[in-house]
């Protein structure tokens, strides 16, 4: 095994280059310093009507040069800023020689967009149902209404502004999203297909048909009067997660790659692991199984032992079940060790940023290796005695870690678990 190699054999997948925006700010210094100091960006929605919703709070991106705002352009906003400062820190300046694999939210016409089809020439105005979308959609020829629907057209305009080399991907897998564009390029590389990718996550489709949605899933915190305290993670009072955007981009490259150039490496992806749960559409499986063998996949495909673990970046989203199960397959995978592993939940400030979630969390874990501080789980006030974990509660902490754990499980079906380190192992 030489020193750019894993126990494996394999290309070690180091990092050189991280790019972030969420509701906290824009660039990956930015939302560091407010992450640690345990401010919330957290707020009331003033971008779209929320009266008579029953959620009115969300940590959306209200910054961005964007006009009009649509979920398409903000998602596209939000990655190529993301992007940009990534490629940037990693040194390329203009087009970056490797593919781009993109994590993106749900592609489907916006209620603007359906009111204009619902009113051409001709057609009475009725209730917009599915069926009567699809007729009129069928009857529209307008190109630039068709381009709205297209899947890969954020990634597309995405890998011409950066310069990618190939055939972008884009992919969908709820929550994990964002880390399993990051999974992607680790293989790509680990397969010999490229020294180098950049993987992106990001979500701006905050708006009022998510808002009910999620409503209608009894998912979303409804504690509107102190936004910046509805996010509470691991907490006994916690009622539900608070929706959010936000954008991150990681910059991959084999550690042989990045060291020939005098790359500076950032920290390394040791290991990946998945795994689907097909109990049911939004619920995980109650005995916790996928998870649990998505947090031990991640462990054994990085080599390490729960042991050599130093702190866990949660997917900690404070609905009631998913912290629960979160937490309890960690304890059976880590056992009674779990209760002296640090866990904190960025969610508990920046909200649930969706198919971003697992790409921004990863580079939060970059960083918490790279300058040894913990963020902390803000509004942790009233502990779940059924959650016996030290979570970082409301203050950030010194400590020198070099592996993280970073969880991102998917509604009802996805789950990814990356392992990261501070440096090259072995």
């Amino acid at each position: 095994m030489s020193s750019s190699t894993d126990f494996l054999g394999r290309p070690i997948v180091a990092v050189t280059g991280i790019g972030l925006v969420s509701s906290l700010g824009e660039g990956v210094e930015a939302n560091w310093t407010a992450l640690t100091a345990g401010r919330s960006g957290i707020h009331a929605i003033t971008r779209f009507a929320t009266d008579n919703l029953k959620t009115r709070i969300a940590g959306t991106v209200d910054f961005m040069d964007v006009s009009p705002i649509t979920g398409i352009g903000l998602s596209y906003a939000l990655a190529q800023s993301a992007g940009l400062e990534a490629v940037r820190m990693a040194g390329y300046n203009s087009d970056f020689p490797g593919p781009l694999f993109l994590a993106a939210p749900p592609i489907e016409l916006e209620w603007q967009h359906r009111f204009l089809l619902d009113a051409l020439p001709g057609k009475a105005r009725e209730e917009a149902g599915y069926d009567r979308l699809m007729e009129l959609v069928r009857q529209n020829r307008d190109a630039d209404m068709y381009a709205l629907t297209l899947f890969s057209g954020i990634s597309e305009r995405l890998a011409d502004r950066l310069g990618t080399r190939g055939l972008p991907v884009t992919l969908s897998t709820a929550c994990a999203s964002g880390a399993s564009a990051i999974q992607l390029g680790v293989e790509a590389i680990r397969r010999g297909e490229t020294d180098r990718a950049i993987a992106i996550g990001t979500d701006g489709s905050v708006g009022a048909e998510a808002l009910i949605r999620f409503s209608l899933l009894s998912a979303l915190s409804t504690q509107n009067d102190k936004p910046e305290r509805a996010s509470k993670p691991f907490s006994k009072d916690r009622d539900g997660f608070v929706i959010a955007e936000g954008a991150a981009a990681l910059v991959l490259e084999s550690l042989a790659s990045a060291k020939a150039r005098g790359a500076k490496v950032l920290g390394v992806v040791h290991g990946c692991g998945e795994k689907a749960d097909d109990f049911h559409r939004t619920r995980s499986k109650p005995d916790g199984s996928p998870i649990i063998a998505t947090i031990r996949k991640g462990l054994e495909d990085a080599g390490l032992v729960p042991e050599d673990i130093g702190y866990v970046n949660a997917h900690g989203t404070s609905t009631p079940e998913n912290d629960r199960m979160e937490a309890g397959g960690l304890m059976a995978v880590f056992g009674e060790h779990m209760r002296h592993v640090p866990i904190s939940s960025n969610k508990s400030m920046i909200g649930h940023t969706l198919t971003a979630a697992g790409a921004i969390e990863a580079v939060f874990s970059l960083l918490t290796m790279r300058d040894g501080t913990l963020p902390p789980t803000i509004n942790h006030d009233v502990p779940d005695p059924a959650i016996p974990l030290d979570t970082v509660a409301n203050v950030k902490r010194d400590a020198d870690v070099a592996a993280v754990l970073s969880n991102s499980f998917g509604f009802g079906g996805q789950n990814v678990s990356l392992v990261l380190g501070r440096e090259p192992r072995g």
